[in-house]
């Protein structure tokens, strides 16, 4: 079992060097065309991408999060599981968010997932990264089956309170996330405040569907952008949203 270990060092050593980071999401219950996968995967390599992320919400097997993990570790990028369930852990990653998601109301997502998921992740020798994990919106697959309590987009404080709670429990990441297909993205007021008053690492996705967009967070202070939907549809706007994300320094 690994705690913090290459991975986190990888990400820590391109933060500490000034750069914004990017991560491409891919979702296995989506991606059935493994020629498809293997032709984004390797655009998403030579427009900057700094890492893959696997997870969904609904319908993954094993099978499939193995067949993903395994194609996208070609691709000499780190491959990081983002968990929905523990369906989605597979031994071929290198590493996990292991997360909290901060405002469920369901319990099973606080404490009980993890600790199905420690023996399985210890099997696998997998890096964890202690991430808290908050969903912003509820029109989203996420919110619903994490039956989480919205954030109120006017109400950077209460982002912060989370942050700090997340800081003090010993993690290391927070996820603030709109949640895939969200019709918007993070308001930019959530990671500046996080970034202003605490030591983590910022990841923002969800609802990023342009550069201007994406800029304008990294700007705000998100260390690592998210896209994943759009790299489905569109891989071509998504390589000019890693474009402009490596453009921002921090």
């Amino acid at each position: 079992m690994q705690m913090l270990g290459k991975v986190h060092n990888y990400i820590e050593s391109k933060l500490v060097s000034g750069e914004k980071l990017h991560f491409t999401l891919i979702d296995p219950e989506k991606t059935r065309d493994i020629n498809k996968l293997e032709e984004i995967s390797e655009k998403m390599v030579e427009a900057g991408t700094d890492a893959f992320l696997v997870g969904g919400s609904l319908g993954i097997v094993h099978e499939e999060a193995d067949l993903v993990a395994q194609v996208l570790k070609k691709r000499g990028k780190p491959v990081i599981l983002f968990p929905g369930n523990i369906n989605c852990l597979t031994r071929y990653a290198d590493a996990v968010l292991f997360m909290l998601l901060m405002n469920t109301l369901e319990p099973y997502y606080l404490t009980q997932i993890q600790v199905i998921a420690a023996p399985i992740i210890a099997k696998y020798s997998l890096e964890t990264l202690p991430t808290g994990y908050i969903v912003v919106d509820q029109d989203t697959a996420v919110a619903h089956i994490g039956r989480i309590h919205p954030i109120p987009r006017n109400k950077p404080e209460i982002i912060l309170a989370y942050a700090m709670a997340a800081q003090m429990l010993g993690l290391k990441y927070i996820y603030i996330e709109a949640g895939s297909g969200a019709q918007q993205p993070v308001p930019p007021e959530f990671p500046k405040i996080v970034k202003e008053h605490t030591d983590l690492v910022v990841i923002v996705g969800g609802g990023i569907r342009n550069p201007d967009t994406a800029k304008k967070l990294a700007e705000a202070g998100a260390d690592i952008i998210v896209t994943g939907t759009i790299v489905e549809k569109d891989p071509e706007l998504a390589t000019r949203i890693i474009e402009a994300i490596k453009k921002t320094r921090g």
